[in-house]
C-alpha cells in the first residue's frame, strides 16, 4: 500500500506492518507528504486487529534526516498533521506497539521519529542526533521533551545544546537502543523483535506497553508546554531563518541573536 505519492511503503505479512519512509535522494527527510502518509499508515494499523506490530524504516543508508528544510527555509511546507504532530507520528494516540529500524542516522526529526518509537533496532554505524541548535531552531517535534526520559538529563542536555550525535554503541549503552546488530541487518532484526511481541496474546501487549507509556506520558506533559513555547520563541527570530539556508546554502551561519 503507497503512501501519498509513494513517499511512504506500507508492507503487511506475518502480522507486522512495515513502513518505509522513501526518499532517499534525501535521505528520507519528512514533508507534508511523508508525516499524511505515515498518518494514513498507522491509521490502517490502528484498525486492522490482524497488525500486531509496525515498523518504521527508511529507504536506502540512511533512517530520517529529519524534517525537510528546504520547506522551513521557504515557509511553503509543514512537515506535520493534525492528529500525530511532526511526521504524523509524534503526539499520535496508538496502541499497536511501534518499532524503529535504524540504519545510516536518525537526526533532527528522525530522532523524534525514533522516540516516538516503543523499541529501537540500530544498525552499528547508525547515529543519533538533534543538531537543531546548529540550525538556529530547537528540536521541536519530541526531541527535548522526550529524551531526557530515555537517557540520563546531562547526556540529553549536551545533545541539546551542542547538537553532536552519538552513535549505535553509546545509544545502546545508555538505554536509548535495544539492539544493535551488523549494518544492513537492522530491519531483519526488528523483524524478528515483532515476531516475538506479536507472540504474546495481543490484550496482554496492549494493556502491558498503555501502562508503560502512559507512565512515561505523564511526566511529558509539562515538557510539551514548555516545547510550545521555545517554539514560538524561536520561530520569531531571524535567526530561525538564517540557520536552515546557511545548511542548504553550506556556508557558516551568520546568526543575529534576535
Amino acid at each position: 500500500m503507497p503512501g501519498p505519492d509513494d513517499v511512504v511503503r506500507v508492507e503487511i505479512s506475518d502480522a507486522i506492518a512495515i513502513m518505509v519512509i522513501a526518499r532517499p535522494e534525501v535521505r528520507n527527510a519528512v514533508d507534508h507528504r511523508v508525516a499524511a502518509g505515515i498518518e494514513r499508515a498507522l491509521d490502517t494499523i490502528e484498525a486492522d486487529e490482524r497488525i500486531r506490530v509496525g515498523i518504521i524504516t527508511g529507504d536506502g543508508p540512511f533512517f530520517c534526516s529529519g524534517a525537510d528544510l528546504r520547506m522551513i527555509s521557504d515557509g511553503t511546507d509543514t512537515a506535520m498533521t493534525d492528529r500525530g504532530g511532526f511526521a504524523g507520528l509524534v503526539e499520535r494516540t496508538r496502541n499497536t506497539p511501534l518499532i524503529a529500524a535504524v540504519e545510516g542516522g536518525a537526526l533532527a526529526g528522525g530522532l523524534e521519529i525514533v522516540l516516538a518509537c516503543d523499541l529501537v533496532v540500530a544498525g552499528v554505524s547508525a547515529r543519533f542526533g538533534i543538531p537543531e541548535v546548529a540550525r538556529g531552531l530547537v528540536a521541536g517535534g519530541g526531541g527535548l521533551v522526550r529524551l531526557p526520559h530515555r537517557i540520563p538529563r546531562n547526556v540529553a542536555m549536551e545533545m541539546a545544546l551542542i547538537g553532536r550525535p552519538i552513535d549505535a554503541t553509546r545509544g545502546y549503552e545508555l538505554g536509548l537502543v535495544n539492539l544493535v546488530v551488523d549494518d544492513g541487518g537492522a530491519l531483519e532484526a526488528a523483524r524478528r523483535m515483532a515476531l516475538d511481541v506479536a507472540a504474546n496474546p495481543a490484550v496482554s501487549v496492549r494493556e502491558s506497553r498503555a501502562v508503560v507509556a502512559g507512565s512515561a506520558d505523564d511526566g511529558e506533559s509539562a515538557g510539551w508546554t514548555l516545547n510550545d513555547r521555545a517554539m514560538t520563541a524561536v520561530q520569531a527570530t531571524a535567526d530561525f531563518v538564517e540557520g536552515p539556508r546557511a545548511f542548504l546554502d553550506k556556508r557558516t551561519p551568520h546568526w543575529n541573536g534576535d
